[in-house]
């Protein structure tokens, strides 16, 4: 996994406080299921929680993966096509070979 420098600011950086908030929320739901089962609730009530809760993270990986997209992928293929050399060439096949990979994971989930 990449570790970039502190300076690097990912795709998502302007968006941080909504992705946090949105994974709060997710939080306070898996909060929920665990009450719901502590409390006997009913099976397809808390499969249906579940349901949700993957949904919303689904979610909330298809905006990263968008942005990613947007500013990691394209600033790699920017910086190929400024500077022409085949260490950019590289970099922007290595980008996109992350992004697939990412995007395998996701629909293995």
């Amino acid at each position: 996994m990449n570790t970039p420098d502190r300076e690097h600011r990912h795709g998502y950086s302007h968006d941080k406080d909504r992705y946090s908030a949105r994974l709060k929320r997710v939080e306070g739901q898996v909060r929920g299921i665990q009450r719901m089962i502590e409390e006997d609730q009913y099976c397809i009530d808390i499969l249906t929680q579940i349901t949700a809760i993957t949904s919303a993270l689904e979610n909330v990986g298809l905006s990263l993966l968008d942005e990613h997209l947007k500013h990691c992928v394209a600033g790699a293929v920017h910086s190929s096509a400024d500077g022409a050399s085949g260490d950019a060439h590289t970099a922007v096949d290595a980008k996109v070979e992350e992004a697939m990979q990412a995007i395998k994971r996701m629909v293995k989930s």
